[in-house]
C-alpha cells in the first residue's frame, strides 16, 4: 500500500518455503494488495510453477485481477532460487526442466483463452474444460524468471514472453549476453512488439546515505546467508564478499539515491531493460527503515533514473 502511494509502479511477492522466507503464497497475498492499492502493478516474483499447479495459479492470480479493476494483475513463471518445494509438494528434482517446461506451456495455453484443451505427461490432460474466472481484459501479463540461463532466456524469446532477470551476484553487466541472446530468439521467432521486454530483480536498499543504507541492510543478508549456509553446507557468509556486491559493479543496489540510481541507468546501457526491482527486506527489518527505503525509490531514485536515461 506504501509503495502505491509514494508512486513506485510495480511490486511483486516472491515464493519461498522456509522459515526465514515463509511467503508461501504469492496468489493470496496479490489478492489482499490489489484489495488495498489502487494504480501500481501487482506481480509474483517468481511464482514456482514447477511445484504448483497451473490452473490454480491461474484462477488466484485472475481473481487478483478483479480485485483490482483489471490491468493491474501479472504472473511471472520460474523455477524458483530454493528447491524446498519439491519435497514438501511430492515432486521429484529429477524432474526439474520438465516440471517447468510442460507447466509453463499449460499457463500459457490457459491464458490464451477458455475452454482449455491441453495434454502433457506431469499431470492430467484437460479437455476443453474452462479455467474461471477470466481476467477482466481477457488475458494476463506472464513473464518468465531466470537467474541467468541461457535456455530459459532462449524459451522465453521463443515463446514470445517477457523476461524478468534475477541478479542476485556477480557484476550485472555480464547478463547483457542474455538479454541480447532473448531478444534475438524472439526476432528469429517472428515475435515483435510490446511483449518482448526485460526486467531486472536485484538486492538492494535506499537510505539518505551510502553508510546507511550498508548498516541497515547487512543484518537481515547476515543472518539469511548464516541460515542458508547452515542448511546447505554453503560457506559461511563473508563480510568482504557483502561489500565487494554492495559496490559496483556489484549486484547489490545498495547505498543513496544517488549511487543507486546511476548504477541502475548504467545497467540500462547494457540491458536496455524496463523495470528494475529490489529486494529490500531478508525479514527483521524495521517497518520505518523499509518504508524509508520504499519512499527514496519512489520518490528520488526513480525521477533520477528517469532524467539520466533522458540524457542517452
Amino acid at each position: 500500500m506504501h509503495a502505491d502511494k509514494v508512486g513506485l509502479d510495480y511490486f511483486a511477492v516472491g515464493e519461498h518455503h522456509t522459515l526465514e522466507m515463509p511467503a508461501s503464497s504469492p496468489g493470496a497475498l496479490i489478492n489482499a494488495a490489489a484489495a488495498a492499492t489502487s494504480q501500481i502493478t501487482l506481480g509474483s516474483g517468481v511464482a514456482v510453477i514447477s511445484t504448483d499447479d497451473p490452473v490454480r495459479l491461474y484462477q488466484q492470480f485472475a481473481t487478483a485481477d478483479a480485485v483490482s479493476g483489471g490491468g493491474r494483475i501479472e504472473i511471472t513463471a520460474g523455477r524458483g532460487s530454493s528447491v524446498e518445494s519439491f519435497p514438501l509438494f511430492g515432486y521429484d528434482l529429477r524432474d526439474y526442466e520438465r516440471l517447468f517446461e510442460e507447466k509453463l506451456d499449460l499457463l500459457t495455453t490457459i491464458n490464451r483463452g477458455s475452454p482449455v484443451t491441453w495434454s502433457g505427461s506431469v499431470r492430467s490432460a484437460l479437455d476443453g474444460l474452462d479455467v474461471v474466472p477470466r481476467p477482466v481484459h481477457g488475458r494476463l501479463p506472464i513473464w518468465v524468471g531466470t537467474g541467468g540461463s541461457a535456455p530459459s532466456s532462449v524459451r522465453a524469446g521463443r515463446l514470445g514472453l517477457p523476461v524478468s532477470y534475477g541478479i542476485i551476484g556477480g557484476a550485472p553487466h555480464r547478463f547483457a549476453p542474455l538479454a541480447e541472446l532473448y531478444r534475438r530468439t524472439a526476432a528469429q521467432a517472428g515475435h515483435t512488439g510490446d511483449d518482448i521486454k526485460v526486467s531486472v530483480a536485484a538486492l538492494g536498499m535506499v537510505a539518505p546515505t551510502k553508510q546507511q543504507a550498508l548498516d541497515r541492510f547487512y543484518p537481515g543478508w547476515l543472518a539469511m546467508n548464516a541460515e542458508m549456509a547452515a542448511r546447505r553446507g554453503w560457506p559461511a557468509p563473508d563480510d568482504e564478499a557483502f561489500l565487494a556486491q554492495a559496490h559496483a559493479p556489484g549486484a547489490y543496489y545498495v547505498g543513496d539515491p544517488d549511487d543507486v540510481a546511476e548504477r541502475i541507468a548504467h545497467l540500462h546501457g547494457y540491458m536496455g531493460h524496463m523495470r528494475h526491482f529490489l529486494q529490500m527486506d531478508f525479514g527483521g527489518l524495521p517497518q520505518d527503515t523499509l518504508l524509508e527505503s520504499i519512499t527514496l525509490l519512489a520518490t528520488e531514485v526513480k525521477p533520477r533514473v528517469e532524467r539520466l536515461l533522458a540524457k542517452k
